[in-house]
């Protein structure tokens, strides 16, 4: 679109970060981060398949949702699981006639040295963070395709690009540094045909895994090394998921958004 038709045109910059009529899903949806940004897409005018392992929680967000007069509704399943995974999709296409967007952020970390990472702890992290990630993009797709349209956002990590510390998680840094590669792959591969796929790379989020008191002396080693000088809070992390979900990002694809209030820069 030239200049001279951006400044004649009807649609507002607002109006083109909106989502309404549009269907979206969200993998870990029932907590923490899926659970605001299943709140944003809400906000912005999607329908809202809140996806969880947990169907309490996923409920819950659901009724949440509901009290904002968002439409919504809640689908139990586990992303490691080929089966889980079609019938999500198949849900969300059957309910509301189509998926327009899908937010892959079901994920799982275990803290541990590398020489006493079992490969039972290894497979599960891949399992979740990597492999389900890549089941749920597949099916997403698959839907998006047929349609000629559709935005896929993947949660990542900072944990891509440094390494984080003192703890000590090879296995989970490993597994969302392939999240990224991955999100570049499928961008590539998919953007001819109008499917977009980027990432997000949260830095530390205040969660009420955060908040447990056994954490606190981990928390406080980890302040001075943000620059921001503070946690980011889960609210930080939505006008992102809009953005990417929304028209006005149309033409990118295959980035990876870190908002970590500036942790990777030193």
């Amino acid at each position: 679109m030239s200049l001279d038709a951006i400044v004649s045109c009807k649609t507002s910059v607002m109006d083109r970060l909106r989502v309404g009529g549009r269907t979206a899903l969200v993998t870990g949806g029932g907590q923490g981060i899926g659970r605001a940004f299943c709140h944003a897409l809400g906000e912005a005018g999607a329908r809202v398949l809140v996806v969880d392992v947990d169907g309490g929680r996923a409920d819950t967000v659901v009724k949440e949702l509901e009290a904002k007069s968002v439409q919504a509704m809640s689908c139990v399943a586990d992303v490691t699981n080929e089966s889980d995974v079609q019938r999500m999709v198949a849900q969300a296409v059957k309910k509301w006639g189509k998926l327009d967007i899908a937010v892959n952020n079901a994920g799982i970390n275990f803290n541990s040295a590398a020489e006493e990472t079992s490969l039972a702890e290894w497979d599960r992290t891949f399992a979740v963070n990597l492999r389900g990630l890549f089941l749920c993009c597949q099916a997403e797709a698959r839907a998006m395709l047929a349609a000629g349209y559709g935005k896929i956002i993947n949660t990542a990590s900072m944990a891509s690009i440094i390494v984080p510390h003192p703890q000590k998680q090879a296995a989970y840094n490993t597994a969302k540094a392939g999240v990224v590669q991955l999100t570049r792959s499928l961008a590539a591969e998919w953007a001819p045909r109008h499917i977009r796929v980027n990432a997000i790379s949260p830095g530390l989020v205040r969660t009420a895994l955060l908040e447990q008191p056994a954490l606190q002396p981990l928390v406080e080693q980890w302040m001075p090394q943000i620059p921001a000088g503070c946690l980011a809070e889960v609210t930080d992390l939505q006008g992102a998921v809009v953005y990417m979900a929304s028209g006005a990002s149309d033409y990118m694809t295959g980035h990876n958004l870190v908002i970590d209030g500036g942790q990777t820069l030193w």
